[in-house]
């Protein structure tokens, strides 16, 4: 395809797809050019450098996230949901957090996304740096929770790149983990209540747990201020 024919957008749409696929490390302008029947002159023509283009991927999944009619919601619902959104787009996503240590993410995808959610915590009656900090606890809990899901994505698709045996080391990773593990006695107990049963699975509650935790704290600390 040549460049005349091509859009930025459907060049970062397409680097999106390359990332979900292959990770940072499988992004190459190569690459993109195959999957766009273009050469790789021709996507350099609009988006400059890799780097470049990973910053414009990046600032374009932000987009996905939905922003509560805050007029209709309480205040702790908007946030939720916000807070629900981000982690499901990360776990679509699971190279945007890899590509937030090595690289500047910040446009206007992104920009929209944060300025909605500093009116959730204004809304709720935070003012100033507290409306900040509040914003940025929730966050960055859902962020660490996406850390792991995304780190393990990220090993998975080396694994397919490299062409290693994915479940063969996921055995085996495991097995070494469990060895350690039981030589602890509070993470030996803690594994044998899960094997019998007694305590519940817990992956599916974990973000639950956490933001209903953070904002009854968040709620009690806007209790303690003076009117």
């Amino acid at each position: 395809m040549p460049r005349e024919t091509l859009t930025q957008d459907q060049i970062v749409r397409t680097a999106v797809e390359l990332l979900d696929s292959d990770g940072i490390e499988g992004l190459s302008m190569r690459q993109l050019g195959t999957r766009l029947n273009s050469a790789a002159t021709a996507v350099y023509w609009h988006v400059k450098s890799k780097d470049n283009l990973l910053v414009l991927a990046a600032d374009a999944v932000w987009a996905e996230i939905e922003l509560p009619d805050l007029e209709k919601v309480t205040w702790q619902a908007a946030a939720t949901a916000m807070a629900k959104g981000l982690y499901a787009m990360i776990i679509r996503h699971p190279w945007l957090v890899p590509a937030m240590s090595t690289h500047l993410l910040y446009g206007p995808g992104k920009a929209r996304h944060d300025d909605h959610l500093l009116a959730v915590y204004l809304a709720a009656g935070f003012t100033g740096r507290d409306a900040e900090r509040a914003m940025k606890t929730v966050f960055t809990f859902v962020l660490g929770n996406a850390l792991g899901v995304a780190s393990e994505a990220a090993w998975r698709a080396r694994l397919r790149r490299t062409g290693g045996d994915e479940q063969e080391q996921i055995r085996t990773m495991m097995a070494q983990a469990t060895e350690i593990a039981m030589r602890f006695p509070r993470l030996r107990a803690h594994s044998q209540a899960q094997e019998d049963g007694t305590l519940p699975p817990a992956p599916d509650q974990d973000l639950e747990f956490g933001l209903r935790t953070i904002l009854n704290g968040l709620q009690s600390e806007l209790g303690t201020r003076p009117s």
